[in-house]
């Protein structure tokens, strides 16, 4: 699989998963991801205020340099 069908599969898989959300209460994101994709509670609320504080545009950005330079699992260890 290369890195756009395996980008396209997680928004597919994401938008599944939280399409029934209310995406403004984060507690509710935050135990689908530990329900349903096995994030842990940190992980999920670190991984969701990265998405509302930096938005698709730096993060695109920061995803095609990580994978640029091949920086899987990053400092942070999630």
């Amino acid at each position: 699989m290369d890195i756009a069908e395996n980008v396209a599969g997680l928004v597919e898989e994401y938008r599944t998963l939280l399409a029934e959300a209310d995406s403004e209460a984060s507690d509710s994101l935050e135990a689908i991801l530990t329900q349903e994709a096995d994030w842990t509670p940190e992980a999920a609320a670190h991984l969701l205020r990265v998405a509302r504080e930096n938005g698709s545009f730096m993060l695109r950005n920061a995803l095609a340099i990580s994978l640029s330079l091949h920086i899987e699992d990053g400092e942070l260890g999630f």
